[in-house]
């Protein structure tokens, strides 16, 4: 029997209409469009407005345009992977309600948090199943309201992250057609877990007065030493994938970096050899949506990608979780 590989087939992502400018932030924090743009080459972000709405509304719009896209009715769908940190609640999952609210009945569905590194996790462990032969039609989507865990009072931290969800299916392929995902690199390092976190509203230091009063249920970052392990373990990580494929950077069609920071995105391109145009960035109009940045990328790039492109996925988070995907795409632009 033929080796089959888990190929891309389709691809959706959604944002919310308000984008929250640099502008408007400066009116709301100590801080400019020069010093934004400087340090981490973000203009703007986009903000779930409305009461009630959390994470599972953006994934829903994302899911729901993905098997319109593809002609995928919900019945078909196996298995829902969900990456997020910004759950609609502890729990249940915020893939089952996402499921739930777009009509997905046959599948099974859970979260995985891997912070930043979340959607290539997630993705490497849908194409499991997919190779495994028992599934074939898994969906896995990167979902987030960052917005919920900023604090806007924090100008470290409040310029960096939006809301988003993105999207994929995964499907079936011969081996022999060598396309789909080829080949994974992760790492974790729960050392540094004290550089970025949410400081309260765990089990280790449950949800109080005190805890609310003292901010501790937004993203706490030490970002000079975050930028510092990002920087190396990002660009590290992804010239390893290529060496250990026999990859030069001529045979690379696209880097797909996680969108922290511009300086990250380059360095992380610089590393590999490759040339501004064969990475893809969107950071400016979107922000940091952590486990959404990826596939919000290759969405936007979508009509660019050509059936056998090579991509080199890459993403560090928190964590630190850090990693790297070689794929092939699976088919041509329409």
């Amino acid at each position: 029997m033929e080796k089959i590989r888990a190929a891309i087939t389709g691809i959706n992502a959604w944002a919310p209409e308000y984008r929250l400018t640099n502008r408007e932030l400066s009116e709301m924090v100590d801080t400019s469009d020069e010093w934004i743009m400087q340090r981490v080459g973000i203009k703007e972000r986009r903000i779930l407005k409305g009461e009630g709405l959390g994470s599972s509304d953006i994934g829903e719009q994302a899911v729901k345009g993905l098997l319109e896209k593809t002609n995928t009715s919900p019945e078909e769908i196996d298995l829902l992977i969900c990456a997020t940190i910004t759950p609609d609640m502890m729990f249940p999952a915020t893939a089952n309600i996402i499921c739930d609210k777009v009509g997905i009945k046959n599948a099974w569905s859970y979260d995985l948090n891997a912070a930043c590194s979340g959607f290539l996790f997630a993705l490497q462990t849908g194409a499991e199943f997919v190779e495994s032969g028992r599934y074939k039609k898994v969906i896995i989507t990167g979902v987030e309201k960052m917005s919920a865990i900023t604090d806007y009072t924090d100008r470290a931290t409040c310029p960096l992250f939006g809301d988003a969800a993105g999207a994929v299916l995964l499907e079936p392929v011969p081996a022999s057609e060598n396309v789909g995902i080829i080949d994974h690199i992760f790492h974790s390092d729960g050392s540094g877990r004290k550089f970025l976190h949410m400081k309260a509203g765990g089990s280790c230091k449950p949800p109080s007065h005190e805890t609310v009063d003292a901010r501790e249920h937004f993203v706490y970052q030490e970002g000079p030493t975050v930028f510092k392990f990002a920087v190396s373990n990002m660009a590290d990580i992804a010239a390893e994938i290529m060496q250990k494929n026999n990859l030069n950077s001529e045979d690379i069609a696209w880097l797909v970096p996680h969108q922290a920071n511009l300086r990250i995105i380059d360095a992380t391109g610089r590393r590999m050899g490759l040339p501004p145009e064969k990475v893809m960035i969107n950071i400016q109009h979107y922000g940091n949506t952590t486990a959404a940045t990826i596939p919000l990328c290759m969405w936007e790039y979508e009509k660019r990608l050509k059936k056998d492109d090579v991509l080199i996925l890459a993403a560090f988070g928190s964590g630190f979780t850090w990693g790297a995907v070689y794929l092939r795409w699976a088919y041509d632009p329409e």
